[in-house]
């Protein structure tokens, strides 16, 4: 029986056995090739060894050994090339020169890879366990060191016990065994890119990363990258926190809001469509009172007399308070439409004076009216500044039992731009200091006594407020106890 045994040797050496031209082009591919590289022959020969196996950041250094080989005739190194599955391995390679035959003059290269992943793990870890192993089970997260080719040379307590490995049982296995397989293939085409421009930070901000146990479960990771520079090269430190609580509290704040939103709307939803119903019946006792008043349907004796105004004050003061909440409730759901067109403000402030004057005279009050250039005009939602000013002055009516209010209209520059202040001036009973910060929320009434004197909601300069923010304005406070208030309102000129 005849044995090829050049040919068998060949065939069955476990290292990588290639024969290349000067180029770089395979000629020929052994099984040791396919195994290390994953290429089959027919894959192999005929390309660019370069392309076939040799990382991009390794490429000059290929060259380099290849064109020393050329002249030399020999050269050998340790590198990292690239299987087929773009998984990275440690190689020690060898190029030698050969001729076909004696009187050949053609050249060609003969490459012998040796993989030595294994024993270059062994090193770094024999390396970095010296140095580091104290300083990482003493950090509180899972710290896990990967060499250039992403095996893992260095795993602490932690990290062993958050993916479920025996003590020592991650030394040398690729880091992508610790990812969900639909991330390992991304991982790897990707470590690359870190050794070549190695910084510190966190990774996947934004993303949602898993990592995955030796069981197969997977559960939400947050890590952070630093590289080490060793004799050997450089290293990855990984430091993985397992998420799982926070994204569980993340989840349940998520359904609180969802349901938070869920009874906003819904309160939209009611006001809205209460609107009408809770305002047509008052409208329809207003009316009704209205007409008993006049006495239209007949005469009415005094005590009828107060009766029907009691009545009809009340359904005032109610559909008043009905239109705060539902401005509010507008507001605080953004569906006010503001209609900005020219406006002046002389004529503005007498419409006013026309509705709260014979308020304020009622209660004994002087009611001022300040507008000393009658032709200052503004472009702003004209009904809104009103509803503003009415409820400024509105207040400054209750709340002031003796003297003025006194409504003045002023030009001025704010920040080198023209601005117009509406001033409504009191010398009713004035706010305390510790009271003026919180005088502009919702529902608040400085007196919250159940015997206080004035009825409301606390909403009216919450609401004025929140009008003025939204016309591109502001109202301001200037008030001394006892002495009177007075709110200012801005307005771009």
């Amino acid at each position: 029986m005849s044995i090829d045994l050049e040919h068998l040797v060949l065939a069955e050496n476990p290292d990588a056995v290639i024969l290349a031209t000067v180029a770089g082009d395979v000629l020929s591919w052994n099984n040791g090739a396919a195994e290390i590289f994953g290429y089959a022959a027919n894959e192999a020969i005929g390309s660019c060894l370069e392309s076939l196996i040799v990382p991009e950041d390794m490429r000059t250094e290929y060259r380099q050994m290849l064109a020393r080989a050329s002249v030399s005739g020999f050269a050998s190194y340790e590198t990292i090339s690239r299987r087929k599955d773009q998984a990275l391995v440690n190689v020690d390679v060898s190029y030698k020169a050969i001729r076909p035959s004696p009187e050949s003059a053609d050249v060609l290269m003969l490459c012998t890879h040796k993989d030595v992943s294994e024993s270059q793990v062994l090193r770094d870890n024999k390396l970095v366990e010296a140095r580091f192993r104290g300083l990482l089970e003493s950090m509180p997260d899972a710290i896990i060191m990967a060499n250039r080719t992403g095996r893992i040379v260095l795993a602490n307590t932690r990290a062993e016990h958050l993916f479920g490995y025996a003590s020592g049982e991650l030394l040398g296995q690729a880091i992508e065994v610790l990812l969900p397989h639909a991330l390992r293939q991304v991982h790897m085409c990707h470590q690359g890119g870190f050794f070549a421009q190695p910084y510190p930070g966190a990774i996947g901000i934004g993303l949602a990363l898993n990592g995955m146990r030796k069981d197969g479960a997977e559960f939400p990771v947050e890590i952070s990258l630093s590289p080490l520079h060793t004799q050997e090269g450089t290293l990855v430190m990984s430091a993985v926190r397992d998420i799982s609580a926070r994204k569980q509290i993340e989840r349940s704040l998520s359904e609180k809001n969802v349901e938070l939103q869920n009874a906003a709307e819904a309160k939209d939803r009611f006001l809205a469509n209460m609107s009408h119903e809770l305002r047509t019946p008052l409208n329809a006792i207003i009316g009704f009172t209205g007409t008993l008043l006049m006495r239209l349907p007949g005469p009415l004796n005094p005590d009828q007399q107060r009766q029907l105004t009691t009545i009809q004050g009340s359904a005032h003061h109610l559909l008043a308070l009905i239109n705060d909440l539902l401005d509010v409730a507008k507001i605080e759901s953004g569906k006010v439409d503001l209609h900005p067109e020219p406006t002046s403000c002389a004529e503005l402030l007498d419409e006013l004076a026309g509705t709260l004057r014979l308020l304020a005279e009622h209660k004994g009050l002087a009611f001022e009216l300040r507008v000393p250039d009658p032709d200052v005009e503004i472009r702003t939602d004209r009904r809104a500044v009103k509803q503003v000013l009415i409820n400024l002055v509105n207040n400054a009516i209750k709340y002031t039992d003796a003297g003025s209010v006194a409504v003045t209209l002023e030009r001025d520059t704010h920040d080198g731009r023209p601005v117009v202040r509406f001033r409504v001036r009191d010398t009713g009973v004035g706010i305390r200091p510790e009271d003026q910060t919180r005088l502009f929320q919702a529902f608040t009434q400085l007196d919250s006594s159940s015997t206080r004197r004035h009825d409301g909601t606390g909403l009216g300069l919450h609401l004025s407020q929140r009008l003025a923010v939204l016309l591109g304005g502001q109202i301001t406070l200037d008030s001394e106890l006892g002495r009177g208030s007075t709110f200012t309102l801005t307005l771009a000129g």
